[in-house]
Order: structure tokens, then C-alpha cells, then sequence
């Protein structure tokens, strides 16, 4: 049998992320500075398919193999070239599912990048940049950025990406993910709940800080994350996690995209290994990808 061709595909954190009010397409605009990781990590193994389409194997609960963001990403750039290879996928879970780490949207894009090297192959023209970057944004949000896997700020829904200097370059990152599934689709719902009974506010928060510069990344510097009032309300134990990584040493503690992951920032090594160890839940010393 052909060995398999395997992707390794890796996550996000999102440095601080604002949610702005719900859109008429039901999309919220959004600024938040992505930062790439290498770990946690899924991993892609392909094969040529012995029946039409694109097969999706996977063994993780809560991932419907039929509908999800490959089928979606295969189906998209399928119309858009015209033709695909026949593929049989298994999809093998090392970034948690429901973790804010945008574990699916790395895995669209790394089948993306996959198709796109097929088509030079085989004498078919690959999608332009552009093309590729708006086909991805329909997949998700958070697609295009893992498209590029640089430390980027983003804006609109995700899409429109300005690649900017780490600013975790020289520090140590430490991303702790609980066994807490937490639903984007329910984190938007009660945080648009929430600003309903505040007048004004959905409408001005992306502004009431002013505009974003690269010099305000700075690490723990009023890094915020509008999510996490609503989901640490409703997952204290979430609560307990940023303080203990704060108790171990880290100069900063948040949580990542809609939660469940929480991630430390430590100035030196020996700290975030010892953090690690007295965690009781899945813990990684992260390393940066795309650097």
C-alpha cells in the first residue's frame, strides 16, 4: 500500500481579540492579533480515494465526518478549479475540539494547500492568492490566517490580515487545554445577549480603545478578550487555570479566541516547564510556527 501523504497542522492563540455588534450576514466583525503554534497539533493522512470525493476519517467525538470544515474546504476549491483528486482523509485530534485554537480551520487549510500543490502537479492552474484567501474566509473566519501561519492582526471576520512582529518573540508561551468543549456559536449568542441590556455598547466597541499599532503588543499591555467575562461565568474552573498560571510565574494569563484554552506568557523556560508539570489538565510548551 502507498504510504500515506501526512500534514501536520498546528493552532492559534488570538493575543487579544474584540468583538464588534452581529452583522445582516450574521457574521461579527472582530480585531485580534493571531499568533501561530506548533503544538498542539492534528494531523492529516491522505490517500487516494477509492470512490468519489473527498472521505473523512476520524474518530473524534463531537466531529460529524460527513459535514465539517475539510468537506467544506474540498468542496469550495473543487467548484472553484473544476476538478480535485479523489481523497480518503484521516484526521487524526491533537488540538482539542471546542478550544478556541481554531484546530478546524488549521485543518481546512492545510488541505487547501494540499489541493493547490496537486493542481501544479498535475497540470492544473492552482487558485490565485486572492481567490484562495476568499474561498478560505467562506470556510471560516479564522482560515485565511492559517493559510498564511504568520503573527498577524486581523480584522473584517478574520480575513483582512496585516502580518506584524511577534510579540511573544522572546518570551515562552504555555497553552493549557481542559476537557471544557466550549460552543463559538454559543459564546457569540450570550455575548450579543449580554450587550443588549448595554446601550451603545456592541455598536462602539471596537473603537473605544482606539486603533490598534504594533507597539501596543506589548506582553500582559490591556490585552483583552471580550469573550472571557461570559465564559468564565460560566466555567469557573476556567478561572481557577488563568490564576494558577499567574500564581507559577507568568506575566499574563488569558483566555484564547471563545475558550476553552487558556494560555500563559513566562520570561523564561525552566517557568513554563515547571507551570506544566502542576497542571492537571493537558498542558504544552507551545512553540511558534512560521517563524
Amino acid at each position: 500500500m502507498t504510504a500515506p501523504t501526512v500534514i501536520r497542522t498546528g493552532c492559534k492563540i488570538n493575543w487579544f481579540l474584540r468583538i464588534g455588534p452581529k452583522r445582516p450576514d450574521g457574521y461579527h466583525d472582530l480585531e485580534t492579533l493571531f499568533i501561530p503554534l506548533n503544538e498542539p497539533h492534528d494531523e492529516l493522512r491522505l490517500r487516494p480515494g477509492t470512490a468519489p470525493g473527498l472521505r473523512v476519517i476520524c474518530a473524534e467525538p463531537g466531529i460529524d465526518p460527513e459535514r465539517n470544515t475539510l468537506t467544506t474546504a474540498y468542496r469550495l476549491w473543487r467548484e472553484a478549479v473544476g476538478t480535485a483528486p479523489d481523497l480518503e482523509l484521516t484526521l487524526f485530534k491533537g488540538v482539542p475540539h471546542g478550544a478556541g485554537l481554531g484546530g478546524g480551520s488549521a485543518d481546512a487549510a492545510g488541505l487547501l494547500l494540499h489541493l493547490q500543490e496537486w493542481a501544479g502537479r498535475n497540470g492544473r492552474a492552482p487558485l490565485a492568492p486572492q481567490a484562495l484567501n476568499a474561498l478560505a474566509a467562506k470556510v471560516g473566519a479564522d482560515v485565511p490566517f492559517f493559510l498564511l501561519n504568520r503573527p498577524a492582526l486581523a480584522e473584517g471576520i478574520g480575513e483582512r490580515l496585516r502580518e506584524v512582529p511577534n510579540p511573544a518573540a522572546d518570551r515562552v508561551v504555555v497553552t493549557v487545554c481542559p476537557p471544557i468543549p466550549v460552543s463559538t456559536a454559543w459564546a457569540f449568542a450570550t455575548l450579543d445577549a449580554e450587550w443588549e441590556k448595554k446601550e451603545n455598547f456592541a455598536t462602539n466597541n471596537l473603537t473605544r480603545s482606539g486603533p490598534r499599532s504594533t507597539t501596543s503588543f506589548s506582553c500582559g499591555a490591556n490585552q483583552e478578550n471580550d469573550f472571557q467575562e461570559v465564559v468564565f461565568r460560566a466555567f469557573p474552573e476556567l478561572v481557577s487555570i488563568r490564576d494558577g498560571l499567574l500564581e507559577h510565574g507568568a506575566t499574563a494569563a488569558r483566555m484564547s479566541g471563545s475558550g476553552s484554552t487558556i494560555f500563559g506568557i513566562f520570561a523564561e523556560i525552566g517557568q513554563a516547564e515547571r507551570a506544566v508539570a502542576a497542571i492537571p489538565c493537558r498542558a504544552y510548551v507551545a512553540s511558534f510556527a512560521g517563524a
